[in-house]
Formats: C-alpha cells, structure tokens, sequence
C-alpha cells in the first residue's frame, strides 16, 4: 500500500514541501530514497525503537521510503515522524485518509517521544502557503508555529499520541496564539536603560544620533570606561520592530535553531556580541550545512564588535560586502542562499594595547608608532564603513555618586523615532533605503545639500583637521541624522561642525 504524507525542507530561511512517499512491498528492509544525509538515514533505528515503545511492530516487509524532490538534500531529525507515520499508515496501522491534510514533522527518541526541531516558523508558513489543514510537530515547537495565522497547529509529546489523533483514540491539542497581542506583550522588554548610565552625555549623544541614522559607529575609550555597558543599551533607543521584521528576525532565529520552548515570536531587537575569537564561517554564516551566522541573527538588530582589533583580520574583512548590501550571499557547489544581514554596527576598541592612551589620570606606557599599528589592524575599508568615531572617557567618581537621575532609553528613543520617521518619509520612493546611513552618493548629494558658511566649514576642517575624503560623505550624512533630530529642514553649520568632531580616527596624527 503507497502513502504519502507530508515535510518541509529549509532552504535559507524559506522552507518547501517534502512529499513522503512510503510502499510497503514483498522482503525485508528498510530504504530511503531522495538524497537523505545520514541523520535520516539513521531513522530506521530511532522508529523501529519508538514502534516497539508505542505498542506497534515495524513491518516485516521491505519498506521504500522516497523523500521527493529527490535533488534537494535531506538533511537532520526532523522527518523521522513524517516517515514513521507513513510507514504506520501503509501497514495499515493508522487510518491514512487525513494523513496528507497535514504537514508532520519531529525527531523522534527511542521511547517514542518527540523532540524538538529547528526551522518550525518557515515550515508554518510554508504549509499555510500550500493549504495545508494544519501543522503536526513536537509539542515544544507548538507555540513557535502557531503565530501563523489559518493554520491548525497541534503540539504532540510522543508517537503514541500522533497515532491516536489519526485513529480518532485521543486528541491533540491546539495551540493558538493571537499573534499581534503577543508582539504588543514583548514590544518594550528591554533589560538595560539609559536612565542607569551616570555620566557619558557626550557618548550617549552620539549613540542617539547613530540610532537615529541607523549609522555604524565605533567607541574608543580605556578599559572600564563603559563602552560595554553602553553598546547593551542602544537596541532600547531603536524604533521599535515592525510585525514584518519581528516575523523575519523570528525566522532567522527558528532557522538556527535559538527559539526557547516559551518564545513565539521576536519582539525586540536582537544584540549579538560574538567573541573576538570566532571565525569568519560562524560570522557570516555558511557550513557544509549552511546556518545563518552572527551577522544574520543580528538582521534588524545591533552587531556589537568588542575588542575589534583582536579579531582576525579575515573575520574583519568579511563584513564589508555583508555591511553594503545589507544580505550575505553563501554558495555551494550545488545551491546558493541568500540570508537577510541588516545590522547596526557597532564596535568598541581600547586606544593602544595598553588602554591608557589619552586617558585623563594614567600614562600611556606603549612604544612609539604602538598606537597607529594597533589601529591599523583595522583596514581602511572596515573603518571607511563606520560613519562615527566616539571617544570614550572614564567616569568621574563625583559622576558616579550623583543623584541626578539620567535621560530614560525611552525619552530618546520617542527623538530617535520622530528622527526616523522623517527619513521614512524622505525615502519613500526608494525600495531599500529606510535611513541615512543607507544613503547612495547619488542621494547623499540631494538631500544634504550645504549653503556656502557649511561648504567653508567642511573645506576648513577637512585641509586643518587632515580629514580624509572618505570622511567628506559620512559627515553629510551624519550631519543630515543631527537636523532630522531637531526637525531642521535644512543641514546647518552646528550640525556640521558637530558631525566633524565623530571622524577622529580620520584626523592626521591620531594616535602619533
């Protein structure tokens, strides 16, 4: 008897329909067919042992498993329920009539209880897309799944009970999820605010401005004078994500298999801070099973760099396409995927291998040239993506025993909005410009355009400061972010002179 029951593939961060066809022929043995890996090779053993411990008997005849399409790989756990059933389902164990209403996935245990899977967001939405009546998988996945909307989702937490549900013996329950109260619930679960920062205005300016331009910025200080702690505290300053962007952040997260049992849906923005020794495969994603990597799961959220010039320089240059085109594109031999990459770089680095380089109370005691070779770990091209450049001082502790009670993440982040929705409006008819920091030169050149007291304050600063003229775009952008700040229709010399002191690490003689 041939029956058909019904995967998902992941492929980037989509998912296709897997058909499983299972026959149940005259002989002995188990195959499958349709490029499986050798994890779904492997199922034979986990499903006989899940049969014996759900009270059936794996069949005594040859069984031929074909996972179709049969030229996309068949990679990890997750169909050994899909084939389980089909197998029950063609020895006529189950009735098979409603099998293929559903998509059914989970990686069985040998005790016949189901464990959890990763990808089950794309693989919900596939299967509304397709028409699918419903969604059957491990019962830990169930709420993950049911943010998607027209689509019965039922959580199971053993074969026996998948095999009772199509017997009409026992039920399932059905897990729902009103997804828009869900994304309102987490919408504003930040756990580091501004308002605990003593101190640091001149910094806490300047992250307001990258937040407010989506700018890349880097933070120069000596070790302790907080650029940690203040990089944790720029997702709470970000317009908050859009249900689009929460559901592909939620995606990406699924993908890679970081979805916690209770979460459902990504609310806030992600901060990922990588070691400094990782390497460029786990960066930017890729694998002989390519995995989104960090910069990925940083899409829509901040990509915090400490100790920058300690990591590897390959790691390092591997970002710069990924930060133009705002995607990394992975290539295989046989496939090639594509996984969103749009992130807020930001970057914290001491100023010389000892740390104490410009500090106000310690001396700097590293040799002459130290500093600049220490700062030429970073390549031109990496830095020439960093729109501004903070320098970062220690607290006093006179700041530090202050009462005064400092600007909450939620004040700036209500500028940081009305700043981004004049932008938005701006850029409306652009596809894939939402910012300035997104800005081409084209539009750079439109829209800040400087009347003739800017134009001499730019020409001074770049001839007196030594600025170079890869500095010349990023502070008309910049200096755009600060007159949207303050609703000024135009760029004005204060707002100028301001993004001209973020380019230090251009000036001629920093760190000689």
């Amino acid at each position: 008897m041939l029956v058909k029951t019904f995967g998902c593939a992941i492929t980037g961060i989509n998912a296709i329909t897997v058909t499983t066809e299972v026959n149940i022929t005259t002989g002995v043995g188990l195959s499958i067919v349709g490029l499986p890996d050798n994890a779904v090779k492997e199922s034979f053993h986990r499903i006989s042992s899940a049969f014996e411990q759900s009270g059936k008997r794996f069949p005594g005849k040859r069984v031929i498993v074909n996972l179709a399409p049969a030229d996309i790989r068949k990679e990890g756990t997750a169909y050994d329920l899909t084939i389980a059933i089909g197998i029950l389902g063609a020895n006529g164990d189950i009735e098979s009539s409603s099998i293929d209403r559903y998509v059914i996935m989970g990686e069985l245990g040998l005790d016949g209880t189901l464990r959890p899977i990763k990808g089950v967001l794309p693989i919900a939405i596939e299967a509304r897309r397709q028409k699918f009546k419903g969604i059957i998988l491990p019962e830990s996945n169930a709420r993950e799944a049911a943010i998607v909307n027209d689509l019965e989702v039922y959580g199971a937490s053993s074969l026996k009970q998948v095999v009772d549900f199509f017997n009409q013996e026992g039920t399932l329950s059905l897990t729902t999820v009103d997804t828009r109260a869900e994304f309102a619930r987490t919408l504003q679960k930040y756990d580091y605010d501004f308002a605990d920062v003593k101190g640091q205005e001149s910094v806490k300016r300047a992250l307001e401005i990258a937040a407010a331009g989506g700018h890349n910025a880097i933070m120069i200080g000596p070790p302790g004078s907080g650029k940690t702690m203040l990089a944790k505290r720029i997702p709470g300053i970000l317009p908050p994500l859009t249900l689009a962007e929460s559901l592909e952040t939620t995606q990406i997260h699924s993908v890679a298999g970081k979805m916690r049992k209770e979460d459902s849906l990504i609310a806030i923005r992600p901060f990922r801070s990588p070691h400094h020794t990782i390497s460029d495969v786990a960066l930017v994603g890729g694998g002989s099973t390519p995995q989104p990597g960090e910069i990925s799961l940083a899409h829509n959220g901040v990509l915090f760099l400490d100790e920058l010039p300690e990591f590897k320089r390959s790691v390092l240059e591997v970002l710069r396409q990924p930060i133009e085109e705002r995607r990394v594109t992975i290539s295989r031999a046989k496939t090639t995927i594509d996984y969103p990459a749009s992130f807020m770089l930001i970057a914290a680095m001491n100023p010389c291998p000892c740390g104490y380089y410009n500090h106000p109370s310690i001396e700097c005691t590293c040799a002459p040239g130290a500093v600049r070779r220490y700062l030429g770990k970073i390549s031109g091209p990496l830095l020439d993506r960093i729109d501004l450049h903070i320098e970062v001082t220690p607290v006093s502790i006179s700041q530090l025993s202050e009462n005064t009670p400092s600007e909450s993440s939620t004040t700036i982040r209500s500028r940081v909005i009305a700043a981004r929705n004049i932008q938005t409006n701006r850029f409306q008819n652009h596809t894939n410009i939402h910012c300035n920091a997104q800005m081409t030169s084209k539009l750079t050149r439109e829209h800040c355009r400087l009347d003739e007291k800017g134009q001499e304050i730019l020409k001074t600063a770049m001839e007196r400061l030594g600025l170079s003229a890869r500095a010349y775009d990023r502070i008309l952008r910049v200096g755009r972010t600060i007159a949207d700040l303050e609703g000024s229709i135009n760029i004005e010399p204060k707002h100028l002179q301001e993004a001209i002191m973020y380019r230090s690490l251009d000036r001629d003689g920093w760190g000689k």
